[in-house]
């Protein structure tokens, strides 16, 4: 076990590289609307931070990432997304797991294994999420399922030392269509 991986006795394991403040502004939202896409060149700013570790039912125990995301479009700096969340990982499996909340009426679960990295070497979470998947779910209210339904979601994260890249695609059924709705930025670490 690396030692860098530890943080006041809590083995971060491949989440370690999150955390600290991010900032990146080559961010690229390509997003639904009901006359054709919509293309977003934004910047944001995503706060991890360790938050420790928890137990469940007495037999597993995660570490945990919190997070915060604030995502302003380029053209007139207004915020147009803000989520919350949590990274967690399960040491005895190399599960690893995304859960987060927009304030829009949808919450997920989305999990994955990470891949094995050498020290030094990229870290990358791939984590999924599917509407009717049991154990890796996307909640969403009445609105959302009738007019804005998301039916799976995939979010792929590399981290090497201060840099990061991330891809993400929201899988929706929207306007009376499916739609892949894409969001991609690099962001480099300002602080830890």
């Amino acid at each position: 076990m690396s030692e860098h991986r530890i943080i006041d006795g809590i083995d971060y394991g491949p989440l370690v590289g999150l955390i600290g403040t991010w900032k990146g502004d080559q961010g690229r939202d390509t997003s639904p609307e009901p006359d054709g896409d919509e293309y977003n060149p934004y910047y944001e700013t995503i706060a991890f931070s360790a938050a420790g570790d928890v137990t469940n039912a007495e037999e597993q125990t995660l570490s945990i990432v919190r997070y915060h995301q604030q995502v302003s479009r380029k053209s007139n700096d207004e915020l147009f997304h803000e989520q919350v969340g949590f990274w967690l990982w399960d040491p005895t499996d190399n599960t690893i797991i995304e859960t987060f909340t927009i304030p829009r009426g949808l919450a997920l679960v989305a999990g994955g294994v990470a891949a094995p990295a050498a020290a030094g070497d990229e870290v990358v979470l791939s984590v999924s999420a599917a509407a009717d998947d049991p154990d890796w779910g996307i909640s969403q209210f009445l609105f959302l399922r009738k007019r804005a339904r998301t039916e799976r979601f995939e979010h792929r994260v590399s981290v090497q030392g201060d840099r990061m890249k991330y891809h993400q695609t929201t899988f929706l059924d929207i306007y009376g269509r499916k739609f892949d709705h894409t969001d991609r930025n690099e962001l480099t670490r300002l602080a830890t």
